[in-house]
């Protein structure tokens, strides 16, 4: 394992690309450098948002004594800041023959940056990989996974787990029932 200095220079380098490009000249021009700079209008105004992404800027500023235009304004601040990362319609796997969930651990031969940086991408993109997770402890990463069925989870498997040499090995668990999944961050 890299040691923990060493893991959290790699962690921010992995996420530079979500970055903003100039941080310092938008947090000049919007007067907001972090989640400390998000007053209660902001947080009232995520906590709607997150909840259902479809209200109207007249509606949440109705309900939290805004106008429209200035939700806006706070809405587009936030999303170039980064503070909202995406706008997405979350889709029931069920409704769409996606019954079986999956937790698989998977530990890696040798973890040498680049790959590690391979398996993150392979895991990334491939379509069954609803969330990959790069974390410390026996494992090196932690993917939440569907699948149609056993037979296509084993199909998955060795598309990306069995055909490749640097998997030492994974284990996984079936999910019986998905009593919470969510996106919403208490604000």
């Amino acid at each position: 394992m890299y040691a923990f200095s060493q893991q959290n220079a790699r962690i921010s380098r992995d996420f530079r690309p979500f970055c903003v490009a100039k941080p310092h000249i938008l947090s000049y021009l919007c007067g907001m450098t972090d989640d400390s700079s998000l007053d209660a209008f902001d947080r009232d105004i995520l906590r709607r948002v997150q909840q259902d992404a479809r209200t109207t800027s007249e509606d949440i500023g109705a309900d939290i004594g805004l106008s429209a235009a200035a939700v806006q304004r706070r809405l587009k601040r936030m999303r170039q800041l980064g503070v909202i990362i995406a706008e997405v319609a979350i889709v029931n796997p069920r409704s769409v023959g996606q019954t079986m969930s999956f937790i698989v651990d998977v530990e890696m031969e040798r973890e040498r940056a680049d790959m590690l940086d391979a398996f993150r991408r392979a895991a990334c993109s491939d379509p069954n990989v609803q969330q990959c997770y790069y974390v410390t402890g026996v494992a090196d990463f932690v993917l939440i996974v569907v699948a149609r069925d056993m037979d296509d989870f084993e199909v998955f498997t060795r598309r990306l787990l069995f055909d490749n040499p640097n998997i030492r090995r994974f284990t996984t668990s079936v999910v019986m029932a998905r009593d919470k999944t969510g996106q919403v961050v208490p604000v």
